[in-house]
């Protein structure tokens, strides 16, 4: 069998264990060229997706130029070469997220799909009448919908653990629904809209305590901080490529091997099988039996070059690189009459998110000024719209930073916010 090649880094370190954002933008061909306008791109959109650096366009390109055939398959050479580098994806992720064995890794396109294939697969297979299940008012809609949707069906209760007024977890809420006797608890472990970090290992402790699984949305965790499945102790861990450097596409579902064993498949068809006759089809062994059809190989590929170049800055470094970009950042905002900051203070439990509101200015209004600065921000409701009905807002600006980020985005952000109260006479 082919051999799995190691995927070429061109990452820019500055000293031993750190790095430089503006030094890192050279790894982004987005950052080559100016934006319409003239300006300097400043990206600060990394919890929508983030760009991606020459080692992943470079593996994706060169997996579809000279390695692509179907894999799993083939018992050519093209084929078995084609396999070893999916596979070695899989190794990859697994090794990133601390998982016990790579068998326990499953390709999705998404943490959406992700999240979908515990509430079809698990929740329909144990959640029956009368049963309960928790999630958070924190949640990305793609942490309620598939809840909503399974518990409706099978006849179960779906309760949401409430914020606080600094957008963090009411953890006496969280014990006392904890108290009812769920059997799952889904929750995100940073919020896409404020940016709050939860602390998942202690709550996963409490769940465990209650007789509950637990499932984290890790998808605006695993691109900035280091991510350890048994350190956190839950039982399914969500994530998206796309957001942590890698290709569209393609995303994570870990789960514990004896409840993914337990679990019927999500979809049917090729490769998830071992055998079928017209009586019936016997299913294949985990992770497989989660994978029909031919899968994202190249944009796995690509997903394991990602990791290469996380794993080579370091995701402690990667951490430490935007606790200090948020702790510039929202002081900063917070010397500018006008501008309403949401969220936890605190940057251990903050995230390099931060959502905002100037007075008297809509957040469409905001984002259009700022791109004509050159500043890409993101405004809206970010697919969280209970957190803006907890607030009683319609939306909210978001600015998000991550490694390629530096001090000279911070200023770009408040100068920004400047230049959108002028135009609005602020």
């Amino acid at each position: 069998m082919a051999v799995e090649p190691a995927s070429p880094i061109t990452t820019r370190t500055i000293g031993p264990g750190a790095f430089s954002g503006t030094a890192l933008r050279g790894d982004f061909p987005v950052f080559d060229a100016p934006t319409r306008q003239g300006k300097r791109l400043v990206y600060l959109d990394a919890a929508a997706s983030s760009p991606k650096p020459r080692a992943v366009i470079e593996a994706l390109a060169d997996a579809y130029a000279h390695h692509y055939a179907n894999v799993h398959r083939g018992i050519y050479e093209l084929s078995e070469d084609a396999t070893a580098r999916f596979e070695g994806a899989r190794r990859r992720v697994a090794g990133f997220i601390g998982a016990p064995s790579e068998r326990e890794i499953v390709f999705v396109r998404n943490a959406t799909e992700a999240i979908n294939l515990v509430a079809y697969s698990w929740g329909r297979t144990n959640l029956s009448p009368g049963d309960r299940l928790l999630t958070t008012q924190l949640e990305h809609h793609a942490n309620i919908v598939p809840w909503q949707q399974l518990t409706a069906e099978v006849g179960a209760t779906l309760e949401y653990v409430a914020i606080t007024d600094d957008g963090r977890l009411d953890m006496d809420d969280l014990a006392a629904k904890l108290a009812n006797g769920p059997k799952l608890l889904a929750l995100a472990q940073v919020s896409n809209a404020l940016g709050t970090i939860n602390p998942v290992a202690e709550i996963t402790e409490m769940a465990h305590r209650a007789g509950a699984l637990v499932l984290v949305d890790a998808a605006q965790s695993a691109p900035h901080m280091p991510i350890d499945v048994r350190q956190i102790g839950c039982d399914f861990l969500a994530l998206s490529g796309h957001k942590m450097l890698g290709p569209s596409g393609i995303g994570i579902l870990w789960g514990r091997r004896e409840l993914l064993d337990a679990m019927p498949p999500f979809m049917t068809g090729g490769s998830m099988i071992i055998r079928v006759t017209l009586e019936g089809a016997e299913f294949n062994e985990v992770p497989y039996r989660f994978e029909a059809g031919t899968p994202a190989i190249a944009e796995a590929i690509g997903l394991g070059a990602a990791i290469d170049y996380l794993d080579a800055l370091g995701m402690d470094n990667v951490r430490e690189h935007e606790r200090l970009l948020f702790e510039r950042a929202w002081a900063a905002l917070g010397e500018i009459p006008g501008v309403r900051r949401l969220g936890p203070d605190d940057p251990d439990t903050h995230a390099g998110v931060i959502s905002f509101v100037l007075d008297g200015i809509h957040p469409h209004d905001v984002a259009t000024v700022f791109d004509h600065e050159g500043v890409a921000v993101r405004a809206g409701h970010h697919c969280a719209m209970p957190v803006m009905t907890r607030y009683d807002l319609p939306a909210t600006t978001r600015a998000s930073f991550y490694l390629y980020n530096d001090t000279d985005d911070v200023d770009a952000l408040t100068d920004a916010v400047r230049a959108t109260q002028q135009v609005f006479g602020g």
